[in-house]
């Protein structure tokens, strides 16, 4: 495949490694301080840019035909237009918090523990999060899925960072130099605790993840997330 990458921080420049080396060739690379820039011949763009310009570069890619996958965290309030856009396009989409095959294997033991919890309220949910010094948002996008799946399996109504209300899970996040992720949920009681984590080792396992999301869309219509890359019911 012929590949755009609109971001070229290091994520970028780890996806290219990995793309590279599954046998695509990288056509564009986008970067902050790239100017207006075209899509011709791209198959498939992977969108790692910053919160303020992702929605720019999606939009890009649906009005211009090109199939598109995004990770940039922190511009959800226009998921919906970006939406509805794939579809009057007749675009192809994938949007994913964290492409990480082992996240999204982690977010589904997440909504197992939560359906399995939601019968014993003496359990109370918080989260904890932690990230390099250059991530810009905060909780991560992969903190507030996590927050997200378990509200919707559980009683629990909203997440915070401040101190968490009754029905309220709390997220403490951390920016940590050299951090490239980690996200750990506790269910606490006054008998015992239950946790599960995640801990990222490197930056190759979300840019495996994105290529291989990449590949999947390609030749595709819709909209999709990674539990249709990884066949997750």
């Amino acid at each position: 495949m012929n590949i755009a990458l609109l971001g070229y921080g290091k994520m970028g420049q780890a996806i290219e490694t990995i793309a590279v080396e599954r046998g695509h060739s990288i056509l564009l690379k986008v970067s902050s301080t790239t100017g207006d820039y075209t899509l011709d011949n791209i198959d498939v763009a992977i969108d790692f840019s910053l919160p303020t310009t992702a929605v720019k570069n999606i939009s890009k890619c649906l009005n211009n035909n090109v199939p598109v996958i995004s990770g940039t965290t922190g511009w959800l309030e226009d998921y919906d237009d970006i939406t509805t856009l794939c579809k009057t396009k007749n675009g192809t989409f994938l949007y994913a918090s964290n492409f990480s095959l082992g996240v999204n294997i982690f977010f589904e033991l997440n909504t197992q523990l939560a359906k399995l919890l939601k019968g014993f309220p003496q359990y109370k949910v918080s989260m904890e999060e932690i990230h390099h010094t250059q991530k810009l948002d905060a909780p991560s996008g992969t903190a507030i899925s996590l927050a997200k799946d378990i509200i919707e399996h559980s009683d629990y109504k909203n997440w915070t960072m401040d101190a968490p209300k009754q029905n309220e899970i709390g997220i403490f996040a951390k920016r940590i130099e050299n951090v490239p992720g980690t996200h750990e949920i506790n269910y606490i009681s006054e008998v015992d605790s239950i946790q599960i984590k995640h801990t990222a080792h490197n930056r190759q396992g979300f840019a495996l993840g994105a290529v291989i999301a990449a590949e999947y869309v390609h030749g595709k219509k819709g909209i999709f997330t990674m539990k249709d890359v990884l066949n997750i019911s």
